[in-house]
């Protein structure tokens, strides 16, 4: 048994009950205790209500759609969230993460990938609340965006920006870098913890829902500018790119 799946917490919202069983079955007796709810008013009540380390939601359900759920547990929690998307519904999944899920699954999913994608976002959320108690670490400016890692808090001119975990790795990783390009491979690792198959186009989704949250035109960009065929820059103000 991996120690880092100890104690640790889960909550499947799904109203497939072969794959909940299937999903339960696996997942025990690597560690992890499993919390069933099969639709989405019940999933969103144990969600609030449960202290668990991950929800794995599923998007077509009865009572509340898991994009509902989703919108309303983001108001009052951080808890990652894998969602379960159909086969080839790439609209489901950009939806999914620019209102908040920290990664996602087809529902082809073998059950590697799933145990893979599940423990790189609670390691994710571990580090995160980790990093929280530790030293302080250096402020992060480029121009008028502001970024303080220990507290996670990011601002722009003076405005608090709302976040999700893994589009402020994103944009502390850019910003860190900020004037040399960054890789997508590199960004993926960085962030996301895991090499993305080449036709996995999450990053492309977050960074465009970063750009409308920093109010950024990607033709004419004052923070982040695409390179083609590689990947992305963190615009330093008065500093010549290295590309």
């Amino acid at each position: 048994m991996d120690a880092s799946t100890l104690s640790t917490r889960i909550l499947l919202v799904d109203d497939d009950l072969k794959l909940c069983r299937l999903v339960s079955r696996y997942l025990e007796p690597l560690g992890y205790t499993v919390s069933l709810a099969h639709n989405g008013e019940d999933g969103l009540h144990a969600a609030l209500a449960g202290n668990f380390d991950a929800v794995i939601l599923d998007v077509m359900m009865p009572k509340l759609d898991g994009f509902e759920v989703l919108k309303r547990l983001r108001a009052k929690s951080s808890v990652p969230v894998l969602m379960l998307t159909g086969l080839g519904e790439e609209a489901d999944r950009i939806v999914g993460l620019e209102i908040g899920a920290d990664d996602y699954l087809p529902k082809t999913f073998s059950t590697r990938e799933l145990l893979a994608r599940l423990r790189a976002v609670i390691r994710r959320s571990r580090n995160t609340a980790q990093q929280r108690t530790e030293e302080p670490t250096p402020l992060v400016v480029v121009g008028d965006l502001r970024m303080e890692p220990t507290s996670r808090t990011a601002s722009l001119a003076g405005q608090a920006l709302t976040l999700t975990a893994v589009e402020y790795d994103l944009l502390l990783s850019l910003a860190r870098a900020a004037g040399r390009v960054k890789t997508r491979e590199r960004l993926l690792l960085e962030v996301a913890e895991r090499d993305f198959e080449s036709f996995d186009r999450s990053i492309d989704v977050h960074i465009s829902s970063l750009r409308r949250k920093l109010g950024d035109d990607p033709k004419t960009p004052r923070f982040i500018q695409t390179i083609r065929s590689v990947g992305y820059l963190m615009l330093k103000p008065g500093v010549v790119p290295e590309l």
